[in-house]
């Protein structure tokens, strides 16, 4: 599977941020299904996240269409989630997108309202300085 164009920026965010990166990818099967995260990471120091794990999908949103890749992150978004509810469901999901991204297409009504829907925790990253600006 490729990586998304923003893939080590996110890692090193992370990293930064505290994580220890512990799959790249991180690969799952269940029922005979095969899924691939981008990342799987864990805290171990720290009062605020401490033992805390988490899967991240990466999605770039730069495609011709905004709402084509939504499409497609929601999906992958929701069916991650259930593998993981089934396997490893102390494992919290997020989706990352750049702060652009979030500042300007993740503001429409439509795209808040299915956020809110679907619980998505999101990831807002920032790509020049390879930090994490939010957690949502």
């Amino acid at each position: 599977m490729a990586r998304d164009r923003f893939h080590n920026i996110v890692r090193n965010a992370l990293e930064k941020d505290g994580w220890n990166i512990t799959a790249d990818p991180y690969e799952i099967n269940l029922d005979d299904i095969d899924f691939e995260i981008d990342l799987a990471a864990d805290r171990l120091l720290g009062a605020e996240r401490e033992g805390q794990k988490i899967a991240v999908e990466i999605k770039s949103f730069i495609s011709p269409s905004n709402v084509s890749d939504f499409h497609t992150a929601l999906g992958q978004f929701l069916n991650y989630r259930d593998a993981l509810d089934k396997i490893e469901p102390e494992r919290q999901l997020y989706l990352a997108v750049r702060v652009p991204i979030y500042e300007t297409f993740f503001q429409r009504k439509f795209i808040t309202s299915a956020v809110a829907k679907y619980e998505l925790r999101l990831i807002i990253y920032d790509v020049q300085e390879e930090v994490i600006r939010q957690w949502l």
